[in-house]
């Protein structure tokens, strides 16, 4: 079951949610892949997955860290870190407000500290609901501060992308995250300390081209879109049709980029496995 202790909005409209008509209680999800229609206590006993398909329903970030943390181990960092406007870029004021109404956060990516498994860890999970989990200035700083604190503290990183890449209403500012927190992810890794991504639909754009793909072990969902540019963009420039299932997690494997495909109700395991593995004997203080 979910861990609602880290939800803000236990009742926040998810993927897939039906209307559900007065005096109904249970709130029916549809699938988007194969139609068929669960209630939404037996997806949360799931993780929201399809019982016909095993479709990976998109959560949301704090879902995420329910269902991957021991129950009462995160500390927030960042909370009140929240991007502006600063190119005054026309109707992004608009969008922000849309963004934090329509998630219930701040900013695009939750970050702190946990453990999984009795293992402590610096986690981050990015929300898609909030401008599709781009990545602005806020979400850069607030990413660099974990890797500098997991550092600080010699403490793993686990992360979570979900993301449609650098945010384009904060111009080049946004492009410019990419290489910091790269800058912070390369001095995480020069000390010998541990990070693992799980990539999840869709990880594209900046992300995917930053601190996305560089983690020591890079896992990811089954079915999740990974890659720079979109497939329908790639086909419209090079003007040939991609194969089937092409930047699908399924592909990424084959080709390489990918480690590990592991569906959600196996990775709490997983990593707490690898956790152990890679950081047994070291000194970690939370």
């Amino acid at each position: 079951m979910l861990r609602r202790s880290l939800f803000k909005k236990p009742n926040l409209r998810l993927e897939g949610q039906e209307n559900t008509p007065p005096g109904d209680r249970i709130p029916v999800f549809e699938c988007p892949q194969c139609r068929n229609k669960q209630e939404q206590p037996a997806l949360e006993e799931s993780l929201f997955l399809c019982a016909r398909c095993g479709y990976h329903y998109k959560i949301t970030a704090r879902q995420r860290l329910g269902m991957m943390l021991d129950e009462g181990s995160f500390r927030e960092m960042g909370a009140r870190i929240a991007s502006k406007d600063p190119l005054q870029f026309p109707g992004y004021q608009e969008k922000l407000k849309q963004a934090r109404e329509q998630s219930g956060e701040k900013e695009a990516v939750i970050t702190g500290t946990g453990s999984i498994l009795g293992r402590p860890c610096a986690v981050f999970a990015m929300e898609h609901q909030f401008m599709m989990g781009s990545m602005g200035a806020a979400v850069g700083e607030k990413l660099t501060r974990l890797f500098e604190r997991a550092l600080d503290k010699c403490l793993p990183v686990v992360g979570f992308t979900v993301s449609g890449g650098a945010r384009v209403q904060e111009g080049i500012l946004s492009l410019m995250q990419m290489a910091k927190v790269s800058g912070a992810v390369r001095q995480h890794a020069d000390a010998g300390l541990l990070y693992i991504a799980v990539l999840c639909d869709a990880t594209t754009g900046g992300v995917a081209a930053s601190f996305a793909m560089q983690a020591d072990i890079i896992l990811a969902e089954p079915g999740a879109l990974i890659g720079f540019a979109g497939p329908r963009v790639i086909e419209q420039t090079t003007r040939q049709k991609l194969p089937e299932g092409f930047q699908r997690a399924e592909f990424q494997l084959d080709k390489g980029f990918v480690g590990k495909i592991v569906k959600r109700p196996e990775q709490r395991a997983l990593l707490g496995l690898l956790l152990k593995m890679h950081t047994g004997g070291k000194d970690e203080r939370v």
